[in-house]
């Protein structure tokens, strides 16, 4: 069940209909002085409420599932993020308060006015991430709503609907503008919507249909029965990964999800039997058809107890067992009359599958299937986009409001994800068709069926590096002075770290500042590990005095914690909480980091072979007072000037120059595997990747005596930088990050012992979760790690013995450079580690890295990957589970004895 936090905002509880009605009179009074707030009050609480719900997205879809009993919480984890994220992006710009639209020379303006008090009925397969849309867009609108929850959901609902309004209200909205039944009814459901203005339902058909009886208006929604159709010129493998990802995610429970399957042609048929086989499709027997039959319908309706479960759990439910790792049960039928279980939505993991001779015949059945229960929703089809004609004889045939075209119909139909003009919603209208008042995703007011067509695209890359990067030994003193000659610059602030201070390093760059008359002071507290509370000093003393260039000297500490110190000198109000918060697509952030360089520009010269943070928008930051890391990440960061002069780099110690090469190669390595990874970053990543293997043994072994391999790592290191800051990382250094933050394990060698582990498991050709991304077509991230072996000179005859090969150079650098297997090895107590294991599990999958990764990590696969690496291979305890338990109860008696 949700579990009970301190409410901030008294709210009365409503668990009758008196209750209720005394709670609407509060609510008109608050909505009526709502009406009169500016578009800059409403903004400002649309913005603070998007932001709310974000933070919290994985505690709240950890509670719906444990109510439920239903979905994946990862999965839900992202339908939360997405209500709140897309959401705000869409509408963040847009006029919803008094003059709208007005042209003077036609003498017209629209003029927006609120509905009144909005009545949403959720449900209980998307209880909270509903929750937060529809509270989001009746707060962006100046409605005020009152929640209807499902009653095996509530608890969770209403938490979801409490973090919304909570913040709402701090940021300025009237108290009363959200509220919520606590104890569902149906005599309280019908009661609110007699009272409301306008009902927003989501639902079960029954429900959507009292809605419309309700004699007030109401906007709601039908069911889904999405037919999709493979043609024979479609990419299969493509096509048969959008369904299982489709279908796949929160075991089925998104209305688009697809429910039926139509390839043409039997070549086609043969393909698509033969991928979904290889992607965990399970083809059931004759007889299994049956009793899955009577387990998805029982008495004309759907079986509730199989909505949101496994395929596996189905299976089981219906009498039969099914191998591990099956992900879609599918029963091959020929009927699509009502008659046929499998013709019908089933918000399961479960698909029909038909043969069509004829792009004509599967057209007529995906006709059929949807009259008979999916009526206005949504329909699919995979194609090659130059079959214009087929295209269009789908979608005049369709009688769905929305017809998506070589995408994941569960992530394609809700919009924005792989289409940026499908407007993003959770509650998508049916038209006439499905007896529906609206015809489009909801979120604006519509009075016509629109049919959108929604083809694949992919959204725009970027490669984005420091204005100016110089390199070449002794170089620095030559690009340094452009600050005088070219930029006139007066005042500099020098920050790095008290060894290299000490060490003569800063003195080089003094002198030189001091030939050209700029006045300049030395900030060198920078620690390993750089806390927030350092950067907060540093900020501090910027402010006192007024450089107009910061100078950035040292390894990533230096920089990243230099980078830090620049946001809040020249925004000293800046938000360190806002910064760190996480987002699925950068463009898209609900927090936009202030713009940077209007007091001081920025110039990094590392003297490390290792972070890349002088080529890169991304900072790493310790909060002291609860040991964190946080990995921020903005383009804001990118420094103007990079300068990489090995001459400071020369005298690195051995074991920081393993620990920073190894972090180079990692870095190479997942930019090269990264969803966002692009031509314009797989040529640094590849440069990298094969300079750091033929140049980091000499660099170790021989130091400052070899000069050719030491230069060959600052540009492996500057060019890794260049790849990361635009294809971005993946779940290795969101778990090292952890693996650092909890056992101070330095971050090159946290990199190191979790590399290979990843690595293996981003092979995988058939994944539990792919990554979502539009350029992300299918699982393919074994051929990408052996082109990049090919390009290093691994030897090998087929992807998997290259691939194999790499792993194996891999392991014979780290062991030639003095890095050990385990983290165990590392004198890390197996206590210490377990009792601290669920929560870096957790951390790491909420790290910024993670969104990259080619394979999408559930929780239980990022903590295996950690015992794989604490343990080795193969030797993870049988009574692990055992073992976890009895760490966590010591390390809970031992934090109550302390405490």
């Amino acid at each position: 069940m949700a579990r009970k936090r301190k409410a901030t905002v008294a709210t009365q509880v409503i668990d009758s209909v008196d209750a209720l009605e005394a709670k609407m009179v509060e609510m008109r009074k608050a909505q009526a002085e709502f009406a009169q707030f500016s578009q800059e009050q409403v903004d400002r609480i649309f913005e603070a409420a998007a932001a709310a719900a974000a933070r919290q997205r994985i505690p709240l879809a950890v509670d719906a599932v444990k109510e439920t009993g239903m979905g994946i919480a990862e999965d839900k984890v992202i339908k939360n993020h997405y209500a709140s994220e897309y959401i705000y992006n869409k509408y963040k710009d847009e006029k919803t308060c008094g003059v709208i639209e007005e042209d003077t020379a036609l003498g017209y303006k629209r003029v927006a006015e609120p509905l009144g008090i909005i009545g949403a009925v959720i449900p209980t397969t998307n209880p909270t991430s509903t929750a937060i849309f529809k509270t989001l867009i009746c707060l962006k609108t100046r409605n005020a709503i009152i929640i209807s929850p499902h009653p095996r959901a509530k608890d969770c609902t209403i938490e979801a609907a409490r973090v919304v309004y909570e913040a709402a209200v701090a940021a300025g909205a009237p108290k009363n503008i959200v509220a919520w039944i606590d104890q569902p009814s149906l005599e309280l459901t019908n009661a609110l919507m007699k009272n409301v203005d306008t009902i927003l339902a989501t639902g079960g058909p029954g429900m959507v249909t009292s809605a419309y009886s309700s004699g007030r208006p109401a906007i709601g929604v039908g069911p889904g029965n999405v037919p999709a159709i493979i043609d024979e010129t479609a990419d299969i493998k493509m096509a048969v990964s959008s369904i299982v990802l489709s279908k796949t995610f929160d075991n089925g429970m998104i209305c688009a999800s697809e429910q039926s399957v139509t390839p043409v042609g039997e070549e086609t048929y043969i393909a698509v039997k033969e991928e979904f086989k290889k992607r965990g499709g399970y083809f059931l027997t004759p007889e299994e058809i049956d009793k899955v039959r009577k387990t998805i319908v029982v008495n004309g309706n759907l079986n509730a107890k199989i909505v949101g479960q496994s395929a596996k759990t189905i299976a089981n439910m219906a009498g039969f067992d099914v191998p591990d790792g099956t992900k879609i049960l599918i029963g091959e039928v020929e009927s699509v009359d009502p008659s046929e279980e499998f013709a019908h939505e089933k918000l399961s993991p479960v698909l029909a599958m038909y043969k069509a001779d004829t792009f004509e015949e599967a057209i007529s059945k995906a006709e059929r299937l949807v009259e008979d229960g999916g009526y206005g929703h949504t329909s699919s089809l995979f194609i090659d986009p130059a079959q214009k004609d087929r295209l269009a004889k789908f979608y005049d045939a369709m009688k769905t409001c929305r017809v998506v075209i070589n995408s994941p119909s569960s992530q394609g139909g809700i919009g924005d994800l792989y289409n940026f003009y499908l407007t993003p919603s959770l509650t998508l209208g049916c038209g006439s068709w499905g007896r529906n008042s609206v015809s489009a995703n909801v979120g604006v007011k519509q009075l016509l069926n629109i049919k959108t067509v929604a083809e694949r695209r992919e959204n725009m890359l970027w490669f984005r590096v420091p204005e100016k990067v110089y390199f070449k030994q002794g170089c620095m003193p030559i690009a340094l002075d452009e600050l005088g000659t070219e930029m006139h610059k007066k005042r500099a602030f020098i920050v790095t770290d008290e060894f290299l201070f000490k060490n003569g390093y800063v003195a080089p760059v003094q002198e030189k500042l001091d030939q050209m008359g700029i006045v300049h002071t030395t900030f060198f507290q920078v620690q390993p590990d750089p806390t927030l509370g350092s950067a907060k000093q540093g900020a501090k003393e910027m402010r006192a005095f007024e450089p107009d260039v910061i100078i950035a000297l040292g390894g990533g500490s230096a920089m990243d914690a230099a980078k830090i110190m620049w946001v809040l000198y020249e925004h000293p109000d800046a938000d360190f909480q806002d910064m760190a918060m996480r987002f699925m697509d950068i463009r898209k952030r609900i927090y936009q980091f202030p713009k940077m360089g209007t007091k001081a520009y920025f110039v990094a010269i590392p003297t490390t072979a290792g972070t890349g943070s002088e080529m890169t928008p991304f900072a790493v930051i310790t909060d002291e007072s609860t040991g964190i890391k946080y990995p921020l990440a903005d383009y804001q960061l990118l420094p103007n000037m990079a300068i990489v002069d090995v001459d400071n780099m020369m005298n690195q110690p051995p074991g920081l120059t393993a620990a920073s090469g190894i972090d180079v190669l990692t870095h190479a390595i997942e930019a090269y595997a990264s969803m966002m990874a692009s031509p314009y970053t797989d040529g640094p990543a590849m440069i990298a990747t094969k300079d750091t293997l033929e140049s980091l043994p000499a660099a170790f072994e021989e130091g400052a005596k070899n000069l050719n391999a030491r230069k060959k790592m600052a540009n492996a290191s500057c060019l890794a930088g260049m790849a990361f800051a635009n294809a971005f990382l993946g779940v290795c250094h969101s778990m090292a990050h952890k693996l650092g933050a909890f056992h101070h394990l330095p971050h090159g060698v946290a990199n190191a012992v979790l590399l290979v582990e990843v690595m293996k498991f981003n092979a995988a050709s058939n994944p539990t979760k792919m990554g979502t991304f539009p350029q992300y077509e299918y699982p393919h991230t074994l051929q990408r790690y052996a082109d990049l072996g090919r390009f290093c000179g691994i030897p090998g005859s087929t992807n998997q013995e290259v691939f194999d090969n790499f792993i194996k150079r891999i392991e014979e650098l780290k062991e030639r450079i003095g890095i050990k297997n385990t983290i165990q090895a590392y004198g890390i107590s197996e206590q210490d580690f377990l009792a601290h294991l669920d929560e870096m599990t957790m951390l790491a999958f909420d790290d910024q890295c993670t969104g990259a990764n080619p394979r999408y990590p559930l929780m239980s696969e990022i903590k295996h990957m950690y015992l794989v690496a604490y343990y080795g291979e193969g030797n993870i305890p049988a009574d692990i589970d055992e073992r976890i338990r009895q760490a966590m109860e010591k390390q809970d008696a031992e934090t109550h004895e302390e405490e």
